[in-house]
Order: structure tokens, then sequence, then C-alpha cells
């Protein structure tokens, strides 16, 4: 199955860091969400979701893109994220979107990522420093080789 990612990562880069890692295993091609085109769901048969979280969710233009999508048919996605404090429970709001337009879920990953804005610039120089780190990175090909695995478990290419 051709697999396509999308991912806002703004900052210092934390998520599209994690996000190549993936498409390394998953042979994926990794766009923003300034790049997609709605046709572009015509070519792949898994997409991926991934963004900083800001404010317990996932980066606005993610999901602005997520929620302007046709509904889909047969199409699987998976969610990631990097963020202060690393919790699938800030993958709702997009997975809410992402189920309303008929997409299966079939993964979920998060992990720690550097943030030096707000406050913490200030107090802590910011904090998670040196994250993701090659474990994080370890991590994220392991959760890419699941969603392989899913995939030729369940017939697909």
């Amino acid at each position: 199955m051709k697999t396509l990612i999308i991912c806002a990562s703004y900052h210092h880069k934390n998520t599209m860091n994690i996000g190549k890692k993936m498409a390394e295993v998953l042979d994926a091609t990794i766009i923003e969400p300034k790049d997609f085109h709605e046709d572009m769901l015509n070519r792949y048969g898994l997409i991926g979701f991934g963004s900083g979280i800001y404010n317990g969710k996932h980066h606005k233009s993610i999901l602005a893109l997520a929620n302007q999508m046709k509904e889909q048919q047969h199409k699987h996605a998976f969610v990631f994220s990097t963020s202060t404090i690393p919790a699938k429970t800030m993958h709702k709001a997009m997975n809410d979107i992402l189920t309303e337009k008929g997409f299966k879920i079939i993964g979920q990953f998060s992990c720690k990522g550097f943030m030096n804005y707000s406050f913490s610039k200030y107090i802590f120089g910011g904090l998670n420093k040196g994250r993701p780190n090659k474990r994080d990175y370890i991590d994220a090909m392991n959760f890419a080789k699941k969603i392989k695995a899913y995939q030729s478990d369940n017939g697909e290419k």
C-alpha cells in the first residue's frame, strides 16, 4: 500500500524528523499540509497525519486540512506527534476528525520534543533538550514496522 505522510512541523522540526524516520521504513512520501492536494488521496491507501501538539491538540493547519477532506472509504490512517508531555490522548481531536471522514486509524505514536517558547524559554532554556533523541527515532521506526506488518497481515500492498 502506498503511503503518504502529511506533517506540520514548526519551530525545531521535531515532528518532521520523526516523520522522516517513519517514511524510511514505510517507503512513504512526506509532505507539509500546504503541499497537499485532495487528488493525492487517490494515489495512497495509507495516510499518516503528524504535528507538534499545541494546547493539547495537533497544529491547526493539519486539523484544518483533515477537516476539509472529503469523506473516504477504505482508507487507513495513522497519527503521530511530538510534544512536551507526550500522550496519545492529545490525538483525540485529530482522531475524531479522521474517524468522521471515514478513515480507519491503525496506529498512533507520540514522543517528547524540544520546546523553547513561552515561559520555559526564559526559566529553563527550554524543555526536553535533545529530544527527539536516538531512542525516539528507533521507537518511531519500530512503530512504522508495526504499521507495515499490519498492512502485510491484512493482504494490502
